[in-house]
This record gives C-alpha cells, structure tokens and sequence, in this order.
C-alpha cells in the first residue's frame, strides 16, 4: 500500500498513482477499474454416481434401480482463486436431477467439471441450498473436477456478484482507509451515502448473497438534510465530515460490518473538503467557510467528541484568505503548518496538553502553493512548492526547511534566508562563482560569510554559473539566499490591580528586559498605534538595535543566551505597545518579555 496513492474528485473518475521498480522509479496514473479478477470458468460437465451400483449415469440426469424418486435439482457453481487471493465471479450453475441430498446413501456422490483458466491458484466450488451457493470444497489448479460426497454447504462462503456503485459518473469525492476497508463517499447522486470495500480487498466492491460480514458497506446518513460528506479519517473509529456536522461510525463489535453499523453525530459545526489532520489525541478539521480551525476531541464529562475553536485567538490568520491544503509535523515541535489561498504560509505551534495553541504568518518574495510533511531520521522534513518572480520569469521551486538550528551547531553556515544555497569558499577570495547559484541570477540576496551577514547582494551570471561579490574572503561556508523579515508585536500587557483591571487605561512601558537564547542581532521600536488594525505599522517605525556585544572587539559576535534589558521611549496611551525584529541572516529566539509599565488612571 506504500505505493499507491487513491485520489478521488467529484468530476473525474476514482483513479490511483501508483509507484514501481527501483529509484528513479516508474509512476503511473490510472483509473481504478473495480472487481477486477480472473475470468470466470466455464463448465465442462456434471455426473452422478449411484451407491448401489447398478450403473453411472450423464446426460444431466441419474436414475438408479430401485429409486425412481429423484426429483432434487443439485446445481453447482466454481469460481478460480488467483495467486493473490483474488476470487474470480462464480461460473453459471451446472445442475442435475438427482436424489436429495437426505437420501443419499453410501457410495453416492455427483462429479463437477469444469475447463482451466490460466492464471488460477485453485478453484472453489459450491452447491445450492434452499436457493443460495454454499462453499463444499475447493481443488488445486491442475484438477478441474470435483467429486460431491454429500458435502454440507458452507453458507459463510458464497460467490461474489458485482457491484459498483460509481458507474456511469457518480464518482466519489473522499477516500480513507479504515479497519482494512477502502472508504468513500460524497457522490454526485448520492452525496451523504458512505461507501466500503470487501474486507482486505479495497478495489472490489462484489456483494454475497446471503450478506457475509466482509461484504461492501452502504450507508446513508439520514440528517434531515442533505449534507455532503466532505471527509472520512481513521482514527479508532471512522470519522466522517459532511457540511453539516462531524460523526462518528461504531459497530457493537470490534468492526464495522454491513450489518453493524451504528453512526452518531458528534458535532454540528460543518466540515470543508479538505482532509482533516491526526494531531495526538484529536482530529484537527476546518469549519464549513473554511474560516476556522476546529479541534474534535473526547471529552469525557459529554461521553462524545466536543469541536474547539482553535483560531478563536487569532481570527484573521484565516479571515483574509482560506486555508487551501495543511499538514501536522510532530518533531523538533507540534506544528501545523498551513498554506492559505493567497500564497501565505500560517503555522500554528500546537500542544494540547500544555494547552498551546500560537499562531504565526509567514511570508516570502513569492507565494507558497503547496507543502508536504515528510519523516526524517531526526526530525521531519517539511517541503513547499513556492512561485517565485526571479529574472523576470515566473518560477517555481520545491524547497525545504531547513534543520533546525541547535544548540550544539555552530553559527557559520546557519541557514536564515529563504531558498538558500550553501557554497563552500575553498580558495577565500571575495568572488564566489558557483552552479548553484544559477537559480538566484539577477536576484537580491543577503549573505551570511562565515557567519558575518552581508545584506544588499546581486547575483549574476557569469560562464553558465552564478557569481556574488563579498565584502571580504574567509575559507569556509558561504549562505547565499532571499532574505525576509521576522517581526513580533506581544499582545498590550495587563494585569489585575487593587484598583480592577488595567485592561484600555492609559499605560507606558519604560524597561523591558528580554530572555534570549542563542541570539545574535535583532532590534525593537515602540508604537502608539493599534497594529491589530495595521500590522504593517512596523515598517514606518524607529528601530534600535539590541546591545549584543562580541566577547572581544576583535572577534566576531557569537551567539548569545541571557537577559539585555532595553528603553521603549513610549508615552502614555491605551494602544502602547512594542515590536522586535530581525532582519538579517542571524539567529533570533525570544524566551520571555518582562515589561516595567506604567498605567495611567483613566483610559484617555
């Protein structure tokens, strides 16, 4: 299953990707054509043999001496079983007029016969009962008959029929796996009825008669409206989202089978179509505009799964513009990351234990399109599809995080610009020319040169290859990529006085003192603007920079962890707050702000 990938679209027919041979492998798209198998067998002929042994008759009939009272009908069926376990239909039933079964005696039995089919494992065969085929016994493939000895019929193991319930353009618009069964649902014409597989076969949908515990599913959500299904997810039960409620699809048994099915609604806040997300303990899905992040977990004190707004705190990181795809990576952090219509990437730092739901925007000179969360061996590997304007020409570049910068890593050849190269300067000389950099000609770049930052770089071309100009020349790893900028503005401070809460008073922060880890650079400005209103306020502010020094004047600065205490020259007011920034190629992590304020008396 590793190397197929189901895709299901409301306007085109269910189809998979599927990936063989070795690397660079060869892939392919195609429709998936359901109930496929070997051809049925065809019969070849029946017999029945007396048990008094007057003689052995053919010809679809057996009459023995003495029992002129033959008036059963036996009929029987064979179906061929390939490599795979895959059964093949039934043939057409064969029958004879013979004794009942009841009757028999020693010695009596009928032989079934039937010619090969290449491919076939072995064959099984089966025998009417009060109108149904029960299984009596199956053959290698190389003996194409079988004697009946009076065998009881299994009726726990019938031939299949087909059944394909997406025929003539009603395809399915959501696929998942669940308890060993492909999944899908909203249909063109039946779009709040969830479909199954057979039991461990995912492309065959053959029905048995009488129903069999591993037979196809059909369900329909009976709402009182009609609500399409949006998603289905695995997760202990099988969720399903429709535009007007989240439900859950349980069985009084270990597994949901066609005669088993119990579905509760567990929330009615309505679910877009895009996959929901397995985040721990919960089932991370967005609202029905597409506006809201919601969390659906157990809650036990409600005996269901409860919905929680998780944007309730941050409404405009999806207000402005709709989540289109998302992922969850668990390591170095619980993220989500989520790429929204408009090319802007949101990440969402998530714990739900500690209760740690924090938001962030993320931009670059281009436009995020896609994102895909991958396992590594330390931590995983987000990549993105970003659009670029680069050399004039609209570009588009698979790129990666890159590894998270530890502690123990030192600062030169620290990756803080985006779609970066490192180039190693061999020789130390100021000219780096590189065919990596070809993909940056003609681009505005900053440096980071052996871990001293360089801003206002251009790139260009020189013999096929890329060439930079550096201030200076140093042996060692040179990043060479687009810069961006960092901006954070802490939410106003207040607390609860003697007097109330300090909550719209006027107020002025005097001191702040920062708790860094690791940090080189930054700066910060005051405001008495709202940026809740104009978060690009910062761009016209008056930045300082934060006093980090070197050990020595003679070397370079090295990353720093401790407090640096800084003057926020604000004045009294209600909206007064502050920014940090950084922008340049340096590290910069924030631990904790602790404010000196001052509150005015009144709000005005």
């Amino acid at each position: 299953m590793g190397d197929v990938l189901y895709l299901a679209h409301i306007d085109y027919p269910f189809s998979k990707l599927t990936r063989s041979g070795e690397y660079p492998y060869t892939w392919k798209l195609e429709e998936v054509l359901l109930n496929q198998s070997l051809e049925r067998p065809v019969t070849s002929g029946i017999s029945a043999t007396c048990g008094y042994q007057y003689y052995t008759c053919g010809s679809n009939r057996c009459c023995c001496v003495y029992d002129l009272n033959q008036t059963a009908c036996l009929c029987y069926k064979v179906s061929a079983v390939d490599c795979n376990g895959v059964e093949s239909l039934a043939s057409d039933a064969m029958c004879i007029t013979f004794r009942y079964p009841t009757d028999w005696v020693e010695g009596d039995s009928v032989t079934f016969c039937w010619f090969a089919r290449t491919g076939a494992e072995h064959y099984n065969v089966y025998r009417d009962s009060a109108g149904y085929y029960g299984f009596i016994g199956t053959t290698c493939c190389n003996v194409l008959c079988f004697v009946d000895q009076n065998y009881e019929p299994d009726m726990t193991m019938t031939p299949k029929e087909n059944w394909d319930p997406f025929k003539d353009g009603n395809y399915p618009q959501t696929v998942s796996l669940h308890q060993q069964r492909l999944w899908l649902g909203g249909t063109r014409d039946a779009p709040t009825t969830v479909y199954a597989s057979r039991t461990g076969d995912f492309e065959s949908f053959r029905k048995s008669r009488p129903v069999q515990d591993d037979d196809p599913i059909e369900y329909l959500l009976a709402s009182g409206s009609i609500d399409t299904i949006t998603w289905l997810k695995s997760f202990g039960n099988l969720f399903i989202g429709t535009g007007g409620g989240e439900y859950t699809a349980a069985s009084s048994g270990a597994t949901l089978t066609p005669e088993d099915v119990s579905i509760s609604l567990q929330s009615a806040w309505g679910s877009k179509l895009i996959q929901p997300l397995l985040v721990g303990a919960a089932v991370l899905h967005l609202r029905r505009n597409g506006s809201r992040v919601m969390e659906l977990a157990y809650n036990w004190e409600a005996d269901s799964y409860v919905g929680q707004d998780l944007t309730m705190l941050a409404p405009h990181m999806v207000e402005e513009s709709n989540i289109r795809q998302w992922v969850f990576s668990s390591s170095p952090e619980p993220r989500i990351w989520a790429v929204r219509e408009d090319g802007v990437l949101l990440c969402c730092t998530y714990s739900r234990e500690q209760s740690v739901y924090a938001w962030s925007r993320h931009t670059t000179n281009g436009k995020f399109r896609s994102i895909v969360c991958l396992c590594g061996d330390t931590e995983d590997i987000i990549m993105m599809v970003v659009e670029r304007e680069l050399g004039g020409k609209t570009r588009y570049f698979l790129e990666k995080f890159a590894p998270s910068w530890k502690s123990t890593m030192d600062i030169n050849g620290a990756i803080f610009l985006d779609c970066a190269v490192v180039v190693l300067n061999e020789s130390g000389d100021t000219t780096i020319r590189s065919t990596a950099l070809q993909y940056l000609i003609d681009a505005n770049v900053d440096v980071l040169n052996v871990g001293a930052p360089e801003t206002a770089k251009v790139v260009r071309e020189a013999e096929g290859a890329g060439e930079i100009q550096l201030e200076f020349g140093e042996i060692g790893p040179v990043v060479v990529g687009l810069p961006y900028t960092s901006v954070m503005a802490p939410m106003p401070f207040d607390t609860e006085t003697q007097g109330g809460s300090t909550s719209g008073l006027q107020r002025a922060y005097g001191r702040a003192t920062l708790k860094l880890h690791r940090s080189i650079g930054g700066s910060y400005a005051a405001t008495e603007n709202s940026w809740l209103e104009n978060r690009e306020a910062w761009q016209n502010a008056t930045f300082y920079d934060i006093p980090i020094m070197p050990d020595n004047w003679s070397e370079p600065v090295q990353p720093f962890s401790g407090s640096v205490d800084i003057i926020l020259p604000t004045g009294q007011n209600a909206e007064t707050g502050f920014y940090l920034k950084q922008d340049k190629p340096l590290p910069f992590t924030v631990s904790a702000i602790i404010v000196d304020a001052d509150f005015g008396e009144t709000s005005k």
